[in-house]
């Protein structure tokens, strides 16, 4: 046993190395999840740190938890104005893509790996579903920004099918167990899990966005707290009554994020370095649980299974789902492509290791395999991808920054960074004679390495950085006044 200051040391080195390996994914391209998940690797049983460690349940119960934080975060960071418009499309994607991927990848396991039908049935719903963090952190340090509404539709997807994704995996890992479970008894209990979970979501996010506007606490530090119950309280009660904890919690947090909420640029600071902090210890967990050297067996078995999910299965469930909506073909393969692989499935793979399913050791295996082979391949391209199809719009990517000593314009205000266009007819133009928006503040100019504090008479050059405090609505009328600036 290590002593209290050794372990705090190792912990510490660790999460300072998560943090390095962040910012070396955003300097190089490299998906983070991948280097936590090679981290986790790194200090198991095979690699130079050698802990053993096959806990899969100790596992489950940390990447349940950790994904809990991530969707309420993602949820809280929901512009209900941007999914509305894509809420039909998304759901059909989250719920009727799940299941064709699920069919589909049944039926290439049961052909290619040797497994029965039921047990490719298993193996399609765990590598089914997009993962939430995965997208969230690539799509938002990629400089990306996707061309209409297919960012929120691509968010809402990932946020969205984990529910059916984990309800199916624990339905046919029960089935295994059990074949003589009846199958048809799954479709009310699926439903009822999706009611539950949505109305718990809706009332739990309300009653908690009531309770902390209607609090006067005398430090605002306890705000974070009430959140954090929050999250605790709606998962757990959402999965006591039955229903879908996921859901519940992803809703709540687009519950609360979209309503009047006090302190809503620190609660929004406190939860994304909290869902961070979930990822790098699910990650890390994860690698732990995995073994390297067992990956060597699943090596063809699981290049075969990315290929044919990342090019074949994948795009078919898009294009048939999004077959009656208005998305062009490039548009359908972008959002196929964009659908990243993450943790996931691989703790999904891990319900039928603890149930004892026969086939459970290789199912975790591919899945880990495919998992890696989806973020370092899929993860890695989104951006020449989107060039090559021309949807990426260059249009201004929306970052987080302190608030703490900007005057915030309005409850809804964000800090985002605007990239004057080579070109522009802005160029040359004043602050004051672009005619932005009441409301909208430009507070900074970077310019060749330099940052200037404007004043409206501050003219403006081509390829100039502009940090502005704005509404999220108004980005799309800024962009729009760059690209073709009023003359007045």
């Amino acid at each position: 046993m290590l002593a209290i200051e050794q372990l705090l040391v190792i912990i510490a080195l660790l999460l300072l190395a998560a943090v390095a390996a962040s910012k070396a994914s955003s300097r190089f391209g490299v998906p983070s999840l991948l280097l936590f998940l090679g981290l986790g690797m790194l200090l198991g049983a095979d690699g130079p740190g050698n802990v053993y460690f096959d806990d899969a349940t100790l596992s489950q119960q940390v990447g349940t938890v950790a994904l809990a934080f991530i969707l309420f975060s993602g949820g809280l960071d929901t512009d209900w104005k941007a999914i509305r418009p894509v809420l039909g499309a998304g759901l059909l994607l989250a719920n009727l893509g799940v299941l064709i991927s699920t069919m589909l990848f049944g039926a290439l396991a049961l052909l290619v790996f040797g497994l029965s039908w039921l047990e490719g049935l298993l193996l399609g719903a765990i590598i089914s579903s997009t993962d939430a963090a995965a997208v969230f952190s690539v799509l938002r340090m990629s400089n990306v920004h996707l061309r209409g509404n297919l960012e929120p539709l691509i968010e809402l997807e990932s946020g969205s099918n984990d529910p059916i994704a984990v309800f199916l995996t624990i339905g046919l890992t029960a089935l295994l167990i059990d074949p003589a479970a009846p199958l048809l008894g799954l479709v009310p209990l699926f439903f009822w899990e999706m009611l539950v979970g949505a109305a718990l979501g809706l009332t739990f996010g309300w009653l908690m966005t009531w309770l902390i506007n209607r609090v006067h606490l005398d430090v605002e530090g306890l705000y974070p707290i009430i959140s954090i119950a929050a999250v605790l309280l709606t998962f757990g009660a959402a999965v006591w009554a039955h229903g879908n904890g996921f859901l519940a919690v992803y809703v709540a947090g687009i519950t609360m994020g979209n309503q009047r909420l006090v302190h809503r640029q620190s609660l929004a600071r406190f939860h994304d370095a909290l869902a961070w902090l979930m990822q790098i210890v699910m990650f890390l967990t994860l690698g732990l649980l995995v073994f390297p050297s067992q990956l060597v067996a699943v090596i063809g078995a699981g290049l075969v299974g990315a290929l044919v999910l990342t090019l074949g299965i994948r795009p078919l469930a898009v294009f048939v789902a999004l077959a009656f909506t208005r998305y062009s073909p490039a548009e359908k393969f972008m959002i196929s492509w964009a659908g990243l692989r993450g943790a996931v499935p691989i703790v999904l793979a891990t319900y039928p290791l603890i149930a004892g399913v026969e086939q459970a050791s290789f199912m975790f295996n591919i899945v880990f395999f495919i998992v890696l082979a989806s973020v370092l391949f899929q993860g890695t391209t989104i951006r020449r991808v989107a060039d090559l199809l021309k949807l990426n719009t260059g249009s201004p990517q929306q970052n987080h920054h302190s608030l703490e000593f900007i005057p915030a314009v309005s409850d809804q205000s964000r800090v985002c960074d605007l990239v004057v266009p080579v070109g522009t007819p802005a160029a040359g133009m004043t602050i004051r004679d672009l005619g932005l928006p009441r409301n909208v503040l430009v507070i900074l100019i970077e310019r060749n390495g330099d940052q200037i504090v404007p004043s409206g008479a501050t003219v403006i050059h081509e390829d100039d950085h502009l940090r502005v405090l704005a509404d999220p609505t108004q980005l799309h009328e800024l962009n729009a006044r760059l690209l073709a600036a009023h003359q007045k």
